[in-house]
């Protein structure tokens, strides 16, 4: 882990060296350290990136950034939102860039590649077909002004907790470096608890985002991963309205949303040879089959002991008290 936390140090500047020094520390879940940065826990190259994208970013009014905490649905929401948006590029679906793309390259997360300075893949962000699409996790209080101050549009999906923290527990084990020892589901809900997660605590990422959509609708459109599970159709008429680009009634008689729908659907992407062999990241690769894991509703019954349940349903029930939010547990 010594030789890990140096690996991660060498790609700061200076700058952020000296920053993080100054912050509070607790032990990570992949990364050697968390840093409790502008309220929410980052890793070291997390918060250099978030620091370069709010200096630096300049969103254009018809920019659309989708936004959620890490294994919320992020990967299938980025998904029908670049099939929604680029309909009219990409009518048949025999050669769809989703065939060939995960969404995640088609969808850039700021922090992970766009601003992430340890990453080679250059997006010229001026070249950029519009309207861009970007992805991040990044809370609301922390992002640029100019996202905040112009009229682009942000969509965020929020999950379940309890499956949230299962999916993440899953995924970090599954690409934790071979000389780091696995993660026990005891430990990780502890820290999950503490609010000590990557971009967490989630409870406050969530209310960040949910605050915003109460106050600015037409801003911030906020999303149940549930729900869209319940009618992907429905929600994807949302988003498209939400959008600027609603489906016209032709396109609705001609089965253009049950196209996309079918085209995104977790059954078809997990399938796809870029979904099961290819993988992103320059140092620390994950392959894409790890985003695709079960898509269901309440596979934490699966793992979580009555007492784990009662504990953390006491903290959500504490944390969104009066916030007029509320799960399906």
């Amino acid at each position: 882990m010594d030789e890990q936390e140096g690996s991660e140090e060498n790609k700061l500047s200076q700058e952020c060296k000296e920053l993080i020094i100054s912050l509070p520390r607790e032990k990570g879940w992949i990364t050697p350290c968390l840093y409790l940065f502008q309220g929410f826990w980052h890793s070291s190259t997390e918060i250099q990136a978030i620091k370069t994208f709010q200096n630096h970013f300049q969103a254009k009014d018809n920019d659309i950034i989708v936004a959620s905490v890490p294994k919320s649905g992020t990967t299938w929401l980025k998904a029908l939102t670049f099939a929604i948006v680029r309909r009219q590029y990409f009518r048949s679906l025999e050669n769809h860039p989703l065939l060939v793309f995960n969404p995640h390259e088609l969808v850039p997360p700021f922090e992970f590649v766009i601003y992430d300075e340890t990453n080679s893949q250059i997006h010229e962000l001026s070249k950029m077909p519009e309207p861009r699409l970007f992805g991040t996790h990044v809370p609301f209080t922390s992002l640029p002004k100019s996202i905040k101050e112009t009229n682009c549009k942000i969509i965020y999906i929020c999950r379940n907790p309890f499956d949230t923290f299962i999916s993440t527990w899953v995924f970090v084990n599954k690409i934790m470096p071979e000389f780091c020892p696995t993660l026990s589901l005891e430990e990780a809900f502890e820290r999950y608890c503490k609010g000590i997660i990557g971009f967490g605590p989630s409870w406050n990422h969530i209310l960040g985002y949910w605050r915003e959509s109460i106050g600015k609708p037409d801003k911030v459109l906020f999303l149940m991963y549930e729900d869209i599970k319940e009618d992907a159709i429905l929600n994807m008429t949302k988003i498209a309205e939400f959008l600027g680009c609603p489906f016209s009634k032709e396109e609705e008689s001609s089965g253009v949303i049950e196209n996309i729908m079918k085209l995104c659907s977790f059954e078809n992407m997990k399938e796809l040879e870029v979904n099961k062999f290819g993988s992103m990241g320059k140092d620390r690769i994950v392959q894409n089959k790890y985003f695709f894991r079960k898509a269901e509703i309440r596979d934490w019954v699966n793992y979580l002991s009555p007492s784990m349940v009662e504990k953390l349903s006491k903290i959500i029930e504490e944390k969104l008290s009066g916030s007029g939010l509320s799960f399906r547990i």
